[in-house]
């Protein structure tokens, strides 16, 4: 039976969703705790799949502001054009009057014997030989404990004290939700907007960043209990970074890409 990595609401307007927000599926200190980024794509992601009964191929995420847990995020679906095959859809997130994020994205699929792809798996151990990755504060609860984060290249978290710049800005980890959620559109979203974790180890100084926003391509789901995200951090300049992440099933498939731009932040510099 199939186990979502959260719970989307319908109401009785078909193109209108809610998603109830609790500590489960927010990050922050205690206190100033908000939704994960990855979440608020994720969510709108499923609402338009839901919506338009047709599967993602891309969608990307403009996020404007922050919802705090108890609060409720509306999320209403357009759709301003729907072919044969294709469905252009957007999603606007709110809480009351106030825009958290905007998804724009496209959804379908066409009948084609052609599928290849020429981006390799990286040559990495398995996820069972690979140390776990600590979150940098050391978080217990939220959405960081959800998931199980272990490091195959690069340095993360903790390891980042005395740590080097990476000669090519690369963090490599293996992810599954602990839960056993599914390995669907939704939950590659969240594993995706990880890419800030990268940015440390780039620099070799203990920092992250605050996702501006995350595009994600999804080329094949197939069945897999860990994702391997290879996570490349391309520059950092006056402020901002500029990354993305390869995404790939354990039998070396790649199932989605994913980039964003960020607000760098040394750790205990609060978002904003």
């Amino acid at each position: 039976m199939s186990k979502p990595f959260f719970t989307l609401t319908a109401t009785h307007n078909p193109h209108r969703w809610y998603l109830p927000l609790n500590q489960d599926l927010c990050v922050g200190p205690a206190g100033r705790t908000f939704m994960f980024g990855g979440v608020g794509l994720a969510s709108a992601i499923q609402a338009m799949e839901r919506t338009c009964e047709r599967p993602v191929v891309w969608a990307t995420a403009q996020y404007l502001s922050f919802a705090r847990p108890p609060s409720v995020v509306d999320l209403d679906v357009w759709v301003p054009a729907a072919g044969r095959n294709t469905t252009q859809a957007r999603v606007i997130g709110h809480v009351g009057d106030k825009e958290i994020f905007t998804v724009n994205a496209a959804l379908g699929s066409r009948a084609s014997d052609v599928s290849r792809s020429w981006v390799e798996r990286p040559d990495v151990p398995g996820p069972l030989d690979c140390p776990p990755a600590d979150h940098w504060r050391g978080d217990q609860g939220g959405l960081h404990a959800q998931i199980d984060m272990r490091l195959a290249r690069g340095n993360h978290g903790f390891d980042m004290k005395g740590a080097a710049p990476s000669a090519d800005g690369r963090l490599i980890m293996w992810m599954r939700p602990k839960l056993g959620q599914d390995i669907d559109a939704a939950t590659l979203a969240i594993l995706a907007d990880h890419v800030p974790s990268g940015v440390g180890n780039a620099l070799g100084i203990d920092a992250g960043g605050s996702s501006l926003d995350n595009t994600l391509r999804i080329v094949r789901l197939v069945p897999t209990e860990w994702v391997l995200c290879d996570i490349g951090i391309h520059a950092v300049h006056a402020g901002f970074g500029h990354g993305s992440m390869r995404l790939f099933a354990e039998d070396g498939q790649l199932m989605a890409t994913a980039s964003q731009s960020m607000i760098v932040r040394p750790h205990g510099q609060s978002a904003g």
